[in-house]
């Protein structure tokens, strides 16, 4: 499995290997074999952005590869002293939304924090950016799912994807805020626009998986 990212080359947008997965690591395809270990959960939502479970320590190589520029954490607690350390070391920037982990999203989480996190998610100058919670799941999930209405994904292909992360502990909860979740307020947002005449968006090259 390879991991490709978008690179300019003179007018044309071409992708090019950055990472190839050999057994449960991935190495560098250039500069050097190093091993290096991605997050839990860990998957491309688009050209930029990425998502995953709870960074370890050992993850960080990975995440310096990728040049994270800004992470969105969607956790309450406070962020743990060793990442805390990496996020200063790198000047990544941490923009935290505490969403309280329960079974029922309709209670923990707000239209007004979500609409919060997307316009970080818009703003270009933020990416590379990952997005993360405790695993990668359910809070991660409502979050990508909201950002697929954005997209103009059809509700079963949210749903699918909301799905392929989360099990086998899935929240109907979640697919049911994903669905209820009103996106005509960012429609016009100056973030989105941007974003969109910049190229980005699903239809715009962006990183893809790819089998080796």
């Amino acid at each position: 499995m390879i991991l490709e990212a978008a690179v300019q080359e003179g007018d044309e947008v071409v992708l090019g290997p950055i990472l190839q997965r050999e057994g449960d690591i991935l190495t560098r395809s250039i500069g050097g074999d190093v091993p290096l270990f991605p997050p839990s959960n860990f998957g491309v939502v688009d050209r930029g952005i990425y998502r995953s479970g709870f960074p370890s320590e050992e993850n960080f190589p990975f995440l310096k590869v990728l040049n994270v520029r800004s992470i969105v954490y969607l956790c309450p607690e406070p962020y743990p002293k060793v990442n805390a350390e990496f996020v200063r070391s790198q000047a990544i920037r941490l923009f935290q939304f505490g969403i309280e982990g329960s079974r029922e999203s309709f209670v923990t989480v707000s239209n007004r924090t979500i609409m919060e996190a997307l316009r970080v998610l818009l703003d270009i100058r933020n990416h590379p950016i990952l997005i993360h919670c405790k695993r990668g799941k359910h809070r991660t999930g409502c979050l990508v799912g909201c950002f697929r209405k954005l997209q103009n994904w059809c509700l079963s292909s949210m749903h699918e994807e909301y799905i392929k992360f989360a099990s086998p502990k899935i929240r109907p909860s979640d697919m049911r805020f994903i669905e209820m979740f009103d996106v005509s307020q960012m429609m016009h947002c100056v973030l989105g626009i941007i974003y969109r005449y910049h190229g980005f968006g699903h239809q715009a090259p962006r990183l893809v998986y790819q089998k080796a």
